[in-house]
């Protein structure tokens, strides 16, 4: 396979394919491997956008005109899908506060085409701040004052610290440990494609999927345990297997999002990385047949989790219920793409 360069070349396929559709057409992509769920019950919805709008008006997380985007997104479907065997509403809300945060950290530090603020430009600064939000600084008790005032004069700041001490309160040490460790993959991700996006670096194949492993939806998998009620023990899940189905569930539905997000960041940057982009350049093949190649990567790592999780859920009755809460969190998560043409539409490839 070649290898590309970092010259900035234009990627195959028709620059103003987005502009060139003739519907906003939505649904799921077709040929795309994944579970069928119900759909979320809305007023469960409804009322964890309630909790979910009051918690951040009271904390004054994002302006007024920001609030077309935050019901568009739906905070509250999407969690109640992801989360099916949630407990009980103040578990699926305080993880609605968790996805919440995640967003706006990734809107107003890092997305430039979001219009909030973000920039690749000194993006490691502001993360490893964010990241202090969640592994908070331990020092001298003035300067570990001057800390806390500055999380608390910046909203992404307040959104990290004040989700984790709501998850925190709910989960175990571990559980909450294992959740702060997984926002530092995603940070480090974050900066992994920010570095490529200033070089105008387009990766390998093998090395996307590899930075998509750590930008990806980890943190929001890692919390099915809490959310159900239970925990899966720290022994088990660091053991080799558990860490490699945790892994392709988590890339397979980031994968998902590369799908449905592809003619929204077409319309917004053309030059944006998703797989479809690299494999076309890669490749050398128009977008068309690029984004059917990524459908099939993604049902290949979507069959591998599925068979790692029916050899593993023998094991032991926990590891079956954790395998669910995967599972339930893949489905969910694609039903919520799929059906969510305020943010997404499919490309017309079919």
């Amino acid at each position: 396979m070649s290898t590309p360069t970092s010259t900035g070349s234009a990627l195959p396929g028709p620059p103003n394919l987005a502009r060139g559709m003739r519907a906003r057409r939505g649904g799921a992509v077709p040929g795309l491997r994944y579970r069928k769920v119900e759909p979320a019950d809305p007023e469960k919805a409804a009322e964890i956008d309630r909790r979910l709008e009051e918690w951040a008006r009271g904390l004054d997380l994002f302006p007024v005109a920001w609030n077309g985007d935050f019901a568009g997104f739906q905070f509250g479907r999407a969690v109640v899908l992801q989360h099916p065997r949630a407990l009980d509403p103040e578990r699926l809300t305080v993880a609605g506060k968790l996805l919440l945060a995640e967003n706006i950290v990734d809107n107003c530090y890092c997305e430039e085409d979001e219009d909030k603020g973000g920039s690749r430009s000194g993006l490691g600064g502001r993360l490893i701040i964010a990241q202090s939000a969640l592994d908070p600084y331990h020092g001298p008790p003035d300067l570990q004052e001057e800390w806390a005032r500055g999380v608390q004069a910046d909203g992404p700041l307040r959104s990290y610290h004040w989700a984790l001490k709501d998850y925190a309160a709910l989960a175990t040490p571990s559980q909450t440990d294992r959740f702060v460790h997984d926002i530092a993959r995603l940070h480090l991700g974050y900066l992994g494609e920010a570095a490529w996006g200033e070089t105008r670096y387009v990766p390998r194949i093998w090395e996307y999927l590899t930075m998509r492993q750590f930008n990806n939806f980890r943190p929001c998998l890692s919390i099915v345990d809490a959310v159900d009620g239970y925990e899966l023990p720290e022994q088990l899940y660091a053991r080799p297997e558990i860490q490699r189905v945790t892994a392709l569930a988590c890339n397979a539905t980031t994968i998902v999002n590369d799908l449905y997000s592809f003619t929204r960041e077409l319309a917004s940057d053309p030059t944006h990385l998703n797989l479809p982009q690299v494999v076309a350049a890669n490749d050398r093949r128009g977008l068309k047949a690029a984004y059917l190649r990524s459908v099939e990567i993604h049902n290949q790592l979507m069959e591998a989790f599925e068979e790692d999780s029916a050899v593993l859920a023998a094991t032991s009755p926990l590891v079956e219920r954790y395998l669910q809460g995967l599972s339930d969190w893949v489905a969910g998560n694609h039903e919520w793409h799929a059906t969510n043409t305020h943010r997404y539409h499919l490309p017309d490839y079919w």
